[in-house]
């Protein structure tokens, strides 16, 4: 069963006045945004993660597309105006990522500036690892690819707990706490605004358990896999990580030791932002953005 949510619970977002769009998948529709020059050689696609949607980009995408880039921002499938499935067993890894290599594939996406946070690295960072031609460039903000094999942050397993022990998965509340800054009541009703109903929530419970925490999870051979060219990405990239992220501190350390393409980069830390540094510093990484594609 696909649950549709109402166009009426969108209406009236703050700053977010985007035109909607759609591709299909399978059975469901995704809804994307794309802004600024379609015919721009430049495309930035920017991956939102757990359990947000491309409202978490409104402060960025303008900023990006002002300068002449094409910009895409889907809602994953199970969140924002995306259809949501019902069943729990739907929502696998590999349906996301297959979810969002439909949508480059049919919107014929190349020479992509990925731009990735949270569930948006392990979905994109996996695609780069599995298609890296269709990558000009990486930029990793507060994200990780893992497989299991690495030593869990405790702070994502509290998180994983915590998530899965409320009988109500309250989206906003949990937006705002991955936050460093105050969210006002209309930010936090337009992220909870996807999920009208707790049958509408089913994805962002499940997401959590999704993240490969043991070397036999089913999407760790794929990863260690996506991970055998990663090793080998020389095009440019480039970690943006916040310094008030516990889930994912560390990690951009990491990535700028296993992959080829981060050296000589002029990766930074932006200060005073929280797990969700689009929402506490959008501005600030999306002109880190525009200074890397300027640059590299």
């Amino acid at each position: 069963m696909i649950l549709r949510t109402p166009d009426e619970r969108f209406n009236n977002l703050p700053d977010y006045p985007f035109e909607p769009n759609y591709v299909d998948f399978g059975e469901s529709r995704m809804h994307f945004v794309d802004e600024g020059n379609a015919d721009s050689n430049e495309t930035v696609l920017m991956l939102h993660g757990e359990p947000s949607w491309s409202f978490l980009y409104r402060k960025m995408i303008p900023i990006v597309a002002e300068k002449g880039h094409r910009v895409i921002a889907p809602d994953l499938i199970g969140f924002g105006k995306s259809d949501k499935f019902v069943e729990a067993e739907k929502y696998t890894y590999q349906m996301h990522v297959d979810s969002i290599k439909n949508l480059i594939k049919k919107l014929g996406l190349k020479d992509i500036t990925l731009v990735c946070q949270d569930w948006g690295g392990l979905i994109g960072l996996r695609i780069v690892g599995e298609n890296p031609e269709i990558f000009k460039r990486v930029v990793a903000a507060n994200t990780f690819l893992p497989t299991g094999d690495e030593k869990i942050p405790k702070a994502f397993k509290m998180w994983l707990k915590m998530s899965q022990s409320m009988p109500i998965f309250p989206v906003g509340r949990y937006i705002k706490m991955g936050c460093k800054t105050e969210l006002s009541k209309e930010v936090v009703k337009a992220y909870e605004a996807p999920f009208p109903k707790r049958k509408f929530k089913v994805a962002a419970k499940v997401f959590p358990t999704l993240v490969p925490i043991t070397p036999d999870n089913p999407a760790s051979d794929a990863n260690r896999k996506a991970w055998e060219n990663l090793h080998k990405f020389d095009k440019p990239f480039l970690t943006a990580f916040s310094d008030g992220d516990p889930i994912t501190k560390g990690a951009d350390r990491v990535l700028r030791k296993l992959i080829p393409g981060t050296k000589n980069q002029p990766h930074t830390t932006i200060k005073g932002g929280g797990h969700f540094l689009q929402e506490d510093k959008g501005e600030e990484l999306a002109q880190v953005i525009v200074d890397f594609m300027e640059k590299s």
